[in-house]
């Protein structure tokens, strides 16, 4: 399918909205969320059907949670800080798991992306150096959205195992800061029950 084409997809369009911005990681979890929940033979995830695994924080995670319906509050939004671009689906009716991993030679910013991207961060670029990563984004973007998934990711079956379903619980209230506190993320100090920042702060 053409960049075009996906650009003008209702689906795409919902995690352009949520995500903000047209970027190649916003793509890229875009492509693997779909591929996930193909190979899974499932759709969005209206409660808790799926669970989702990522191991990163960018921008693609954002197409995760929009496509698959996995949340961090709904508790089957699970973010694992590998600084991987891997994404894992797994359905709770058949608990089979679809992991979703990013090629080494699928993305790999040349010099200029990579001097432009720096630039950008460290707020040093021009209005034309802006203007070209901006354009140079779009081409990488539009390049991963047509890419074959083949040669894109590396997709497998795996075994995982599923977190609990999220719960309801009462809170407390913490001893020092006077706040509620989820009771299950308390911590006794002594006779005085405190939530983990009083505990950090002690």
């Amino acid at each position: 399918m053409k960049a075009e084409e996906v650009l003008n997809r209702d689906d795409f369009k919902k995690c352009l909205e949520f995500h903000g911005h047209l970027c190649p990681g916003l793509a890229i979890g875009y492509r693997a969320t779909l591929a996930g929940l193909d190979r899974l033979r499932e759709s969005r995830s209206e409660d808790e059907e799926i669970v989702a695994i990522v191991e990163n924080d960018a921008c693609g995670t954002d197409a995760v949670q929009v496509l698959s319906g996995c949340t961090f509050g709904k508790g089957n939004f699970v973010y694992k800080d590998h600084g991987k671009s891997v994404f894992t689906f797994v359905s709770r009716a058949s608990g089979r798991g679809i992991r979703v991993a990013l090629k080494m030679d699928a993305f790999q910013p040349n010099e200029r992306h990579l001097e432009l991207i720096d630039k950008m961060r460290n707020e040093s670029a021009s209005d034309a150096e802006k203007e070209e990563f901006r354009s140079l984004h779009r081409k990488r973007s539009h390049d991963l959205l047509e890419m074959p998934l083949d040669a894109m990711f590396t997709i497998q079956e795996v075994d995982v195992e599923l977190p609990e379903k999220a719960r309801i619980e009462r809170s407390r209230i913490c001893d020092q800061c006077g706040e509620p506190t989820m009771a299950s993320k308390t911590v006794m100090k002594g006779e005085r029950c405190l939530c983990r920042d009083c505990v950090s702060e002690s």
